[in-house]
């Protein structure tokens, strides 16, 4: 009875013509090679960057989504409103108390939209209260708070379109500052279009 001939039986046959030449290939028992022998080894992959979004250069983060960059400033999202509502039918509908309310919620949350900006909360609105009476320093408030929302585009990574000065000017004109002001901080909320107090990550 024939034996099988051994791998490495001298006696082996080997089939008539040319051998191949150089490293044997992978897993081929016949050379005496290990298993995966010449395999390719595990590939490294280049770690995620930091997600793109429009006219900031960074998506909004969320609770839940991958973590923001190490050291990225973090702020909370405005609200956006209908400038139309803000300016004449909500103050009309409230006889004129949701021009105060709007006064200082858009101060606040600028303040919370970048907090490495020092921005007052509640002294604009004690300016109105309390100094309504002397004319000027309304006026210079609603200066400043024009001066804020350029502050905050800046912070969005925006083109800063916002001008205190036209602010100041539309004081004059039906009280348009209010509808003009409300149309550049939607332009801050409309870069993230993130609901409002979520967590979004600022441009460096």
């Amino acid at each position: 009875m024939t034996q099988p001939h051994h791998p490495s039986d001298p006696h082996r046959l080997h089939p008539a013509g040319p051998q191949p030449v150089g490293p044997p290939p992978a897993g081929d028992a016949g050379y005496g090679a290990p298993a995966g022998y010449g395999a390719p080894g595990p590939q490294a992959h280049p770690a995620p960057g930091p997600h793109s979004g429009p006219g900031t250069g960074l998506d909004p983060w969320r609770p839940g989504e991958l973590a923001a960059p190490p050291h990225a400033p973090v702020g909370l999202a405005m609200k956006r409103r209908n400038p139309v509502a803000v300016w004449l039918g909500l103050p009309l509908i409230t006889l004129g108390i949701y021009g105060l309310v709007w006064y200082y919620r858009i101060h606040r949350e600028m303040a919370e939209f970048d907090p490495r900006r020092q921005v007052p909360v509640a002294g604009p609105l004690l300016v109105l209260l309390f100094l309504g009476w002397t004319v000027v320093a309304p006026l210079v408030s609603f200066y400043n708070t024009g001066q804020r929302i350029a502050d905050s585009q800046r912070s969005a990574g925006l083109p800063v379109t916002c001008s205190p000065v036209v602010g100041l000017l539309l004081c004059f004109v039906f009280g348009l500052q209010t509808l003009y002001y409300q149309i550049e901080l939607n332009r801050v909320v409309d870069a993230y279009r993130a609901p409002e107090g979520t967590r979004i990550v600022l441009p460096g």
